[in-house]
């Protein structure tokens, strides 16, 4: 083993590449509501950001304490099973993260710090126990972990939550299905260590149609904050992109439903979604020059 090891290992730990879809996308909220980025200091952006990602780090970092004996068999090469990381490493590392994650929220409004310790409970009890009773019910808290961070981003800047924060929430749908459907790609090996997930239980098949089913609602429902319904709804500059990705999503849901469960399908049409998602943020950050593009 490498003197490098340890710091690979923690890389690992924190999946960095999520900080962009749970930081990432509070701040790229909180600038959309806005509609003017540069009126945010930086220690606002700073904040919003690295709180929201110190969380969800911490949230692997415990999944991974828990799921050690599993990962051992189908993923070991993840820090603990390889042996880079200790149990005490792993845990004190994610009680930091935790534990700066919240610490940051003392420079944003309260409801901040509601909204993440709520986050924090539901992530350690997900590992805990959701995950190794229900993986369905484990693809559905993910979901709603994911769609907190909409309301982060309102709460960040002005100490609420209000329905156009609300109104996003339902893109959340998307990583539900998406989940779904890996969980159907990863059969074999979930089967292995007895993970309970909606495939083991129901059947490919079925699983399959039910992650359809929330690609088909999010992509029905992802343009809801553009629509003039309520008075703090996004401009028409939110809508182009969305409205692609909102093909995409129906187009693959419907896809989903007529040519089955195969391995290939499933996996075509999960990529497609996954890769498509680039579109949101890009929809998001054109509404956040909209102020100066109207």
């Amino acid at each position: 083993m490498t003197s490098s090891s340890p710091v690979k290992g923690l890389v690992a730990l924190l999946r960095l590449p999520y900080w962009l879809m749970t930081g990432g996308l509070s701040l790229l909220t909180a600038f959309a509501i806005i509609k003017d980025p540069l009126s945010m200091s930086l220690q606002t952006i700073l904040l919003i950001f690295f709180s929201m990602a110190f969380i969800t780090s911490a949230g692997f970092a415990i999944n991974d304490y828990f799921d050690r004996e599993s990962d051992a068999v189908i993923k070991p090469k993840r820090p603990i099973p390889s042996g880079v990381l200790t149990l005490k490493q792993v845990v004190a590392i994610s009680s930091f993260l935790f534990a700066i994650g919240l610490g940051l929220t003392y420079w944003l409004p309260p409801l901040s710090f509601v909204i993440l310790a709520i986050d924090s409970v539901v992530l350690i009890f997900y590992s805990y126990l959701v995950k190794k009773k229900s993986g369905f019910a484990a693809n559905i808290v993910v979901g709603i972990l994911t769609g907190t961070a909409f309301m982060y981003g309102q709460a960040a800047i002005s100490g609420t939550v209000t329905l156009i924060s609300l109104c996003l929430y339902p893109i959340a749908f998307g990583t539900i299905g998406g989940n779904v459907l890996r969980d159907v790609l990863s059969f074999e090996g979930d089967a292995k260590v007895g993970y309970p997930t909606l495939p083991q239980k129901v059947g490919n098949y079925n699983a399959t149609k039910v992650g359809a089913v929330f690609f088909l609602l999010t992509g029905l429902l992802a343009p809801l904050p553009a629509l003039p319904l309520f008075q703090d709804h996004f401009t028409f500059y939110y809508l182009p992109f969305i409205l692609v990705w909102s093909a995409l999503l129906i187009y693959s849901s419907i896809r989903l439903f007529i040519t089955g469960s195969t391995v290939q399908n499933v996996r075509k049409y999960e990529r497609i979604v996954t890769m498509s998602m680039m579109l949101l943020p890009l929809a998001l950050i054109v509404e956040a020059i909209a102020g100066w593009l109207i």
